[in-house]
């Protein structure tokens, strides 16, 4: 019985290669409808059919070392080999990427990948300022929708760093993120309450 169960579980996680079997698609079409769409060059992911080949869990948070246009300017170049499937800008306006059921190439940790969507913060890690308010509820909107979706709890453990994905070498999103006003600014989206915070 538990070989038959791994067999059938490795065929779930397969069976989108078969040509011609795969989820209906449209180009640009959003998981989270607030965003806009910008589409990130396919070699920085992998064409997927989540949650039913891999289940979601995990939330990553990222900041972008940099400005918004030059992260999407790098998530468009297939040189870079990565990506997530979300931006959120300072101005709190979000951008998407790459669907919720592909890959993205965001984690460093392939196991990380599978199971997480990427939201990318503009900003530097050494700038606290770039983590402005509107950043801060509009990710957080974004994150519990993520996890009402996928039913991921709303915890540290289930919404985490880069910097705590196994093997991974960045930072972000550092030390001047703040995990305490985030976390509740979630829990806060997650049962429709304030955003203010």
């Amino acid at each position: 019985m538990g070989t038959a169960a791994l067999a059938v579980d490795d065929i779930r996680r397969v069976w989108w290669r078969v040509p011609g079997v795969e989820k209906p698609r449209k180009a640009g079409e959003l998981d989270y409808t607030p965003a806009r769409w910008i589409a990130a060059s396919e070699a920085n992911w992998r064409r997927a059919d989540r949650p039913d080949d891999y289940g979601v869990d995990r939330v990553i948070i990222h900041v972008t070392q940099g400005s918004y246009a030059s992260a999407v300017r790098v998530f468009q170049d297939p040189a870079h080999r990565a990506a997530t499937h979300y931006i959120v800008r300072q101005n709190g306006r979000v951008t998407q990427m790459i669907r919720e059921l592909d890959v993205a190439y965001h984690a460093g940790n392939r196991s990380y990948n599978e199971r997480s969507i990427g939201i990318e913060h503009e900003g530097f890690v050494d700038r606290p300022q770039d983590f402005t308010a509107k950043m801060y509820e509009s990710s957080a909107r974004l994150t519990a929708a993520i996890c009402a979706r996928y039913g991921i709890p709303v915890d540290r453990e289930h919404i985490i760093g880069h910097v705590e994905v196994p093997g991974a070498d960045h930072t972000d999103p550092g030390p001047h993120w703040d995990w305490k006003r985030y976390m509740k600014l979630v829990r806060a989206a997650s049962t429709g309450g304030s955003q203010a915070g």
